[in-house]
């Protein structure tokens, strides 16, 4: 697996802006938003090693 140490620049910034981009969407609207996002952002990483380890990263964290 690789290294999926926290590497944000700025962690709040992202947060808040990330919650910002879900305000007044209904669920459906924030689904989608967040579906996006994890398409962009993978396409963003592109190496499909490193999106396999994020995707048992979240399973794991989910099981907490």
């Amino acid at each position: 697996m690789q290294d999926i140490t926290p590497s944000f620049e700025d962690a709040d910034g992202f947060y808040e802006q990330l919650l910002d981009a879900h305000k007044g969407l209904d669920e459906g609207a924030s689904a989608l938003l967040n579906a996006t996002l994890i398409l962009v952002m993978a396409n963003h990483i592109g190496d499909a090693r490193a999106l396999r380890d994020c995707i048992q990263a979240a399973k794991e964290a989910r099981q907490l």
